[in-house]
């Protein structure tokens, strides 16, 4: 691999190798538009009178990939793209939802999310070189049903969360978490069953 140039002699766009989980550009202008296009909804629904709920769910519709029925989602919310990120049925998302959804974020029914959750799918070259000619990647995240992300918990490019599992406030999940259980720390470690009394 070129490490100045990944892409050399791959005739894909910044867009197609980014959702193919591959180095790519972000300062492309296909991939420009979709974040201003986000940008715009995401300050329309921040701003939203919260005397509106049709309103606001009708500018989610917009901007995010998917919306179940009776999400509870507060502003504000931050993302680069909204159409990566999908959320199922029932789920509550406290105020300050950071969702870098470069890559697919899928986030299950009846999570919990609390405030100021980050969930970052965006990642770096190790090497200096392509980093510093701004290749990036992403990986996604995936939240299983039933899951609670205490407050200012980070999600780490590439975790998937188990269904029933809690992640403590604060923590920092750098691996997969699996089924049923707790995870607290930095970074995240399984403490607990969530079934032990």
């Amino acid at each position: 691999m070129n490490r100045a140039d990944p892409a050399e002699g791959d005739l894909r766009s910044m867009r197609e190798r980014m959702l193919a989980g591959d180095l790519y550009r972000g300062a492309d202008p296909e991939l420009d538009a979709e974040m201003r296009q986000a940008m715009v909804l995401t300050k329309a629904f921040n701003d939203s009178d919260p005397r509106d709920p049709a309103g606001r769910r009708a500018l989610l519709e917009q901007l995010l990939g998917t919306i179940g029925d009776e999400v509870d989602l507060r502003p504000p919310l931050h993302v680069d793209y909204g159409s990566h990120l999908h959320i199922g049925d029932r789920t509550f998302v406290n105020f300050g939802l950071m969702a870098l959804d470069v890559a697919p974020i899928r986030i299950g029914t009846d999570v919990l999310i609390g405030p100021n959750v980050q969930l970052l799918t965006p990642t770096h070259p190790i090497h200096p070189e392509p980093r510093r000619a701004k290749w990036e990647a992403a990986l996604p995240i995936t939240i299983g049903d039933n899951v609670w992300i205490g407050g200012m918990a980070v999600i780490c490019p590439g975790v998937t969360i188990g269904a029933n599992s809690i992640i403590g406030a604060g923590a920092v999940v750098t691996k997969d978490v699996p089924a049923d259980v707790v995870a607290v720390g930095n970074p995240a470690r399984v403490i607990r069953s969530v079934y032990d009394e």
